[in-house]
């Protein structure tokens, strides 16, 4: 019997110095392969596009796909659901049914994605900006990287099931040819060893050239999630307010939008549905950190975004604003308006904007 206990002690010091083992490993190898952006970093434009011309009026729409994985059918494990990554057939269903819409979308002159994944196992490795590309021939794209990670471990459980790699990012599309495309990483983040697993939060800014001799800009940009306290978040927009009231200040116009992660100042982040789901932080970003006399450009009457803890179910999920536009002081809005697709092939709804050049 004491040799029996000796061995199953033995035994049990053996697997759990195995596991410290391997998941220091695992750190390891995370650690020395980090991605790690630089502060500005110039990026390639592909396609061809026409040369900005002396029009005055623009269009934009904003669109955060969710990899063509997180669909009406989906939950997910980061959100309180148990699925890692949709099955294969739902997985096409939703890339043609985003590639699909995208498609009709030939009239718009601006196009700003997030999480486009370019080649990740959530999902299968697809090229999607060369899909959406193919259905947008007449624009020019640019592709910024926000999420690289060779294995992402996590959900630990039983039928082991792990996210994976990742490469993804923001991908803006033009009916123009800008002058150039820049990605600047946002300051802040989370703390080792969670940051190794998280997405590097960036804008992407592109640049054209107006008959009047200003700039216009149009910035795509995907702020931090999961953040509780909201203290990354304002780190953020700090270090965006700053950016844009440089540019407010040569005379430039400027046009932001995409998937902040956050409420716009003076919403009910709750009014479409006062039953947060566990687990999912919603704030709202504070009005003083909007640069003084820009417009903050939402339709007030439809959700964008949806909880992921179980699959989308009308009128009872979890539904708030979160993708919207901040426009500068010399654009006047025209037209703002979300468009309800039921949630059918992400969790995120489009938003498009018209502007007018004052």
């Amino acid at each position: 019997m004491f040799s029996l206990a000796k061995l199953i002690i033995k035994l049990v010091l053996y697997v759990t110095g195995a596991a410290i083992l391997v998941f220091g490993g695992l750190l390891a190898y995370s650690t020395i392969t980090d991605y790690k952006p630089e502060a500005s970093e110039k990026l390639g434009i592909e396609g061809k596009g026409k040369q900005i011309g002396a029009d005055s009026t623009y269009s934009f729409l904003i669109w955060n796909v969710g990899y063509c994985g997180l669909g009406k059918e989906m939950d997910f494990f980061n959100d309180g659901g148990e699925s890692v990554r949709a099955d294969k057939g739902l997985s096409d269903k939703y890339l043609a049914g985003v590639t699909g819409y995208l498609s009709g979308c030939d009239t718009i002159d601006f196009i700003m994605l997030q999480e486009v994944d370019k080649d990740s196992k959530r999902s299968y490795n697809v090229d999607q900006e060369d899909r959406f590309s193919a259905a947008l021939p007449n624009y020019t794209h640019s592709f910024a990287l926000n999420y690289n990670c060779k294995f992402v471990p996590v959900p630990f459980k039983l039928n082991y099931q792990p996210y994976g790699k990742t490469y993804g990012g923001l991908v803006s599309y033009s009916k123009y040819t800008p002058l150039s495309s820049t990605r600047y990483q946002y300051p802040g983040g989370f703390s080792w060893p969670t940051n190794l697993y998280m997405l590097d939060r960036c804008m992407q800014v592109l640049t054209y050239k107006l008959p009047n001799g200003k700039e216009l800009l149009v910035i795509n940009t995907h702020n931090t999630a999961y953040d509780e306290t909201g203290e990354i978040k304002k780190t953020e927009m700090e270090f965006l307010k700053k950016f844009l009231e440089g540019e407010s200040a040569k005379g430039n116009y400027v046009v932001i939008g995409g998937d902040w992660n956050q409420a716009p100042p003076g919403i009910d982040a709750l009014k479409f549905n006062k039953n947060i789901a566990p687990g999912y932080t919603i704030q709202s970003i504070e009005a003083n950190l909007i640069p003084e006399g820009w417009n903050v450009a939402y339709d007030p009457n439809k959700p964008t975004n949806r909880a992921n803890k179980t699959a989308y179910i009308p009128g009872e999920t979890f539904t708030t604003l979160i993708d919207f536009y901040l426009t500068s002081a010399n654009l006047k809005v025209i037209d703002v308006h979300t468009v309800d697709l039921g949630f059918a092939n992400s969790d995120h709804q489009p938003v498009y904007l018209k502007v007018k050049l004052k």
